[in-house]
């Protein structure tokens, strides 16, 4: 089954009241294994009214440079919706599953994914002038190999159990877009945790374990098998979800439809 790093997507199947969005068949948050959820962060006001609790699945990848840019835009319109308290779930997604462990050199890639680097370098200028938008400096001439990112993603499954999830992968994307870090590297990983305020040393050990590799690989194929093909992909209240680097404005709708089903 194809991969993709996606800009976005048109839906399929159903009619959801979000163009492009896809009708959820059954509630994912049952389809996937225990999740990792947490509050988006979030001044709150104790005169306001109750906040209304919604969970939000996002399936990524940490070396997909749209999943890099949708989930800014995610988290850009969730700050402006104090009403929502949004749960953030991280679900993994191995765009490269056959990579070798310890990654291969860029261009190496490049030839084989895109062609040669021309076809490359058009379309990094595209997502570069986009991120911008977004705060986001994608330096992809940093970047010398492509790495496996099971590591990454167990990484975030670790920090999830500190309330961390969120911050590590914010911090990843930029190790490895904006500095070109090796985030298959357990020694980089285990110092993006520490910049986190994480232990280290406790990080590197447990990268050291295969402590949550089934788990990463089981998210991957339940993703397969609920039909999604390319991320980043954004699952609403268990019920609608929509792929691509969505704007705000387009997630939003989906946001308040997901509300309103209750």
């Amino acid at each position: 089954m194809g991969r993709r790093c996606s800009p976005g997507r048109k839906g399929y199947g159903g009619r959801p009241a979000v163009p492009g969005a896809i009708r959820w068949s059954r509630r994912c948050s049952g389809a996937f294994a225990r999740p990792q959820a947490w509050a988006y962060d979030a001044r709150v006001n104790l005169l306001a009214p109750p906040r209304a609790r919604l969970p939000i699945e996002v399936v990524y990848d940490l070396v997909c440079p749209w999943c890099y840019l949708g989930i800014r835009r995610l988290r850009r319109m969730l700050r402006s919706r104090p009403d929502v308290l949004a749960e953030l779930v991280w679900r993994p997604f191995l765009l490269n599953p056959d990579l070798s462990p310890q990654g291969v050199p860029r261009q190496d890639y490049m030839a084989r994914k895109f062609g040669g680097e021309d076809r490359a370098r058009r379309l990094h200028g595209t997502i570069t002038d986009l991120g911008r938008a977004e705060g986001i400096e994608f330096r992809f001439d940093r970047i010398r190999r492509i790495p496996h990112s099971l590591d990454a993603h167990r990484l975030v499954r670790w920090a999830g159990r500190f309330g961390a999830a969120d911050a590590v992968v914010e911090a990843i994307f930029e190790a490895y877009f904006t500095e070109g870090a090796d985030i298959g590297d357990a020694h980089a990983l285990a110092g993006i945790a520490a910049h986190q305020g994480l232990d280290g040393p406790l990080a590197r050990r447990f990268l050291s374990t295969v402590a949550e590799v089934e788990a990463v690989h089981a998210d991957n194929l339940r993703a397969h098998r609920l039909g999604i093909n390319g991320v980043p992909c954004f699952v609403v209240g268990g019920r609608s979800a929509i792929a691509g680097a969505q704007e705000p404005e387009v997630l939003e709708r989906l946001l308040d439809v997901a509300l309103a089903e209750g």
